[in-house]
């Protein structure tokens, strides 16, 4: 039997402890051990983009990093993303664009256009759609994911 080793961490602004075998993925910790099942597992091979989650303000698959790697470190999902009620702007603009279906990789391409939107606020579409190649969707195509970000982005901007 393999040791589980005790991790603390922060996810979404929260302090919060879990144990994990050291083999578990970051994606199988937050969905198993810490209830954030917004970060989906598509591949498990880090090409789909479905379980993408920031690690210290860096867009990465969760699929890919070891839970114990989390040690002492933010963890950003999809869950943090709303203000309790009140949704982010990605996250609203994604409605009124229609930019979602099956809603698998929904909140993976949310984490990674709010990562965009937090390092560059005002991005071509050049640059959006360069940030979410590494998002696979094969419900909606991308024009639609494309617009609702350029969309958030001018709002967010107008609101700063």
């Amino acid at each position: 039997m393999t040791k589980r080793i005790h991790v603390s961490t922060e996810l979404n602004g929260d302090a919060v402890d879990f144990l994990c075998d050291p083999r578990e993925t970051l994606l199988d910790c937050l969905r198993d051990h810490l209830g954030a099942m917004g970060a989906k597992e598509g591949c498990g091979t880090g090409d789909c983009g479905a379980c993408s989650v920031t690690l210290d303000g860096r867009l990465v698959c969760s699929c890919l990093v070891l839970g114990v790697e989390a040690e002492g470190k933010q963890i950003g999902t999809v869950e943090g993303m709303a203000d309790g009620e009140s949704l982010h702007p990605l996250q609203r603009k994604f409605i009124e664009h229609a930019a979602l279906q099956c809603g698998i990789c929904t909140p993976g391409i949310l984490v990674a256009a709010k990562n965009l939107l937090e390092r560059n606020p005002d991005p071509s579409e050049t640059e959006v759609r360069y940030w979410l190649a590494g998002n696979l969707c094969r419900c909606t195509g991308y024009d639609k994911i494309v617009r609702a970000v350029m969309d958030a982005a001018t709002e967010m901007r107008e609101a700063s």
